[in-house]
């Protein structure tokens, strides 16, 4: 399995933009779907995003579509969460996952999990 590593998270306004990346090592990262999942303190981690290995499918959160974008760089090894118009409820400890089957990306089941980024949205 892939071993992942979030960066890019931070403090930000509202109304703010923030691009998060996960650099993947280990495994082949084009045979894996990836995703983003957030969780903000007291709740339950949430679905944010994922893309499919070769980035043809896409899927989002209702709460984030039209304002967050998930993208993968395979020559990289990276896929990246490109956020605008940050509200302060997006506020959560963001996670990269990955598995070969985009359902359990989505599931929240995937094998590999990074070990998060903070992102802080101030009012």
């Amino acid at each position: 399995q892939v071993q992942l590593v979030e960066s890019g998270g931070g403090l930000v306004q509202a109304g703010g933009s923030l691009r998060l990346s996960c650099a993947a090592s280990g495994d082949s990262f084009n045979r894996y779907c990836m995703g983003w999942f957030r969780q903000a303190p007291g709740r339950e981690r949430e679905f944010v995003a994922a893309v499919s290995w070769n980035g043809g499918v896409t899927d989002y959160a209702d709460y984030v579509k039209g304002r967050f974008t998930i993208s993968r760089d395979n020559a990289k090894n990276t896929v990246y969460l490109q956020m605008n118009s940050l509200k302060p409820e997006d506020t959560a400890v963001y996670y990269c996952t990955g598995d070969p089957n985009l359902s359990n990306v989505v599931g929240g089941v995937a094998l590999s999990w990074g070990q998060g980024t903070q992102v802080i949205v101030s009012s």
